[in-house]
């Protein structure tokens, strides 16, 4: 028996968390003294409230792990094999404590996959190797799918202020002060397990997320058809609506979900931000 994990900042909804049985680690939010689980203790919008009266914005961390231990020795004791598919290294350490807890466990069935993303770019993966546990793929087939195609995710977000990125140390401060002067919105692409700056637009956030779609029309011409995300951390309902008939009206995917930004990736790009997040062919 397999068992997929995966941790907070895939972004899944809680209905296809549980539709798909995923196993879901929580990171860590720490408001200056106090430290807060994300998506049990926290809500993204107590975040925002927090990080604009204090005029910062929290750091995140890993789990513990002793949290990890306590989530993974249920399914340990019952001898699945776990399969755990984290945020890309390169943004936190999360991957290796899922590795200090195996051993702590002394337990050799428990694989760790680097998605080499964030947010939905992980929940696609999530919800792959979930597919391919239900027909009877083996841990190590469903590591080598896994691993073999995340390089076609396709991850991008735009950002409708630059504040919690600049407060949070994820771009410097002459970048956030051009932004804001200029009413610059600039795209986040991750590429390579990182997060780099993409095109920069102007302007109404309406108008960017049209010009931005526009933008990504080549990429959505070559999607692998299964499903598509549109994850936001509190954007306005009708710029998430225009999005969402923008990809309906294409008739490139089966499945279209809307999801919310958990509290981590919440507390990096702030409210406003929205991403579509899909597999290529490639």
């Amino acid at each position: 028996m397999i068992k997929i994990f995966s941790d907070t900042t895939c972004d899944l909804s809680p209905e296809l968390i549980q539709k798909y049985d995923i196993g879901i680690i929580p990171l860590n939010i720490i408001l200056g003294d106090v430290t807060k689980k994300d998506g049990i203790e926290i809500t993204p919008e107590e975040i925002y409230e927090w990080a604009d009266a204090n005029k910062t914005t929290p750091k995140t961390a890993s789990p513990e792990i002793g949290v990890v231990i306590d989530e993974l020795q249920p399914y340990t004791a019952l001898h699945y094999d776990i399969v755990y598919i984290g945020i890309s290294e390169q943004m936190s350490s999360t991957c290796q404590t899922i590795r200090l807890a195996a051993e702590e466990l002394g337990y050799d069935r428990i694989f760790v996959i680097d998605s080499m993303n964030l947010s939905t770019g992980v929940g696609l993966q999530v919800i792959r190797a979930a597919k391919m546990a239900v027909k009877g793929a083996t841990a190590e087939e469903i590591v080598e799918e896994i691993e073999a195609n995340r390089k076609n995710v396709r991850a991008s977000f735009c950002i409708e202020t630059l504040t919690y990125l600049w407060r949070g140390g994820r771009c410097n401060t002459v970048s956030a002060l051009l932004g804001g002067a200029l009413q610059l919105r600039p795209s986040i692409v991750v590429k390579d397990g990182a997060m780099g700056v993409g095109r920069k637009y102007r302007g109404r956030m309406m108008n960017v997320y049209r010009n931005y779609l526009a933008d990504l029309e080549t990429e959505l011409a070559k999607a692998v058809p299964d499903r598509v995300f549109i994850t936001h951390s509190g954007a306005d309902q009708e710029i998430v609506d225009m999005v969402y008939r923008y990809l309906e009206e294409k008739h490139y995917f089966r499945h279209i979900d809307i999801t919310r930004a958990s509290g981590v990736i919440s507390s990096h790009c702030g409210p406003g931000t929205l991403g579509v997040l899909f597999y290529v062919n490639e």
